[in-house]
């Protein structure tokens, strides 16, 4: 036990105090992507496509990039428009306890461990209120990761459904944002977009837990409105 505190005490605070500080990422991390027209072509780059591969783009090293539209994450740049807080009743009912229910449609698991990351000593998603539930009955919305399979589209349905009003939807990842690989073939749509009203877009393939982070406090509204944890 005296080993353990030691050790602990000699680590000291793991926790980001974010939105305040952000940790030097490493040098293969990949964030949002800027427009390069010898890689992705002369028209808009879609973020919400990207699977942030080297043959697609070039990277900045912005984790931001969660939106608030699907169209914002059409660009022609590379320059997103940020993820706007919920209207004032729903963020007030939502800011101090916010409860979610992940569905997992169709996914090859790499947004879900990213997804679980956000519960770990570095990220500490309860400290802002926010927890992941079992049962879409005990939710305020739904997290939707994957492509959204044949199979899985009527479960994601029931899912909304079950979830009490006034509820929000989040898509993480190029399947849930846009069908990614699997766009537009006979078992997967073009995104949750087309089944559910989406709130809060968040792309990456995975995204970084920064990411889908910083989408999140920007719906609930604490980073416009300058408060830090």
């Amino acid at each position: 036990m005296l080993s353990w505190l030691r050790t602990r005490l000699r680590q000291g605070i793991r926790t980001i105090r974010f939105p305040a500080d952000v940790p030097a990422f490493p040098e293969r991390f990949r964030g949002r992507p800027e427009r390069d027209p010898a890689r992705s072509g002369a028209g808009p780059l879609d973020i919400g496509a990207c699977l942030f591969s080297p043959e697609e783009s070039v990277y900045s090293r912005d984790y931001r990039m969660a939106t608030s539209t699907r169209d914002a994450l059409v660009t022609p740049t590379g320059e997103v428009e940020l993820a706007r807080a919920l209207e004032e009743r729903t963020r007030k009912l939502f800011r101090r306890s916010l409860r979610l229910r992940s569905v997992v449609a169709g996914s090859c698991n790499g947004c879900e461990a990213e997804l679980t990351a956000l519960g770990n000593v570095v990220f500490d998603l309860g400290r802002f209120g926010v927890q992941f539930v079992a049962s879409p009955r005990h939710a305020d919305g739904i997290v939707v990761t994957g492509a959204v399979n044949r199979n899985m589209r009527r479960a994601l349905e029931l899912t909304y459904e079950a979830v009490p009003p006034p509820k929000i939807v989040i898509a993480v990842g190029a399947c849930a944002i846009s069908g990614g690989p699997f766009a537009g073939s006979p078992e997967a749509g073009t995104g949750v977009g087309d089944i559910l009203p989406v709130d809060l877009w968040v792309p990456g393939c995975p995204p970084h837990p920064l990411t889908m982070l910083d989408g999140l406090l920007r719906l609930l509204g604490p980073i416009e409105q300058g408060q830090r944890r």
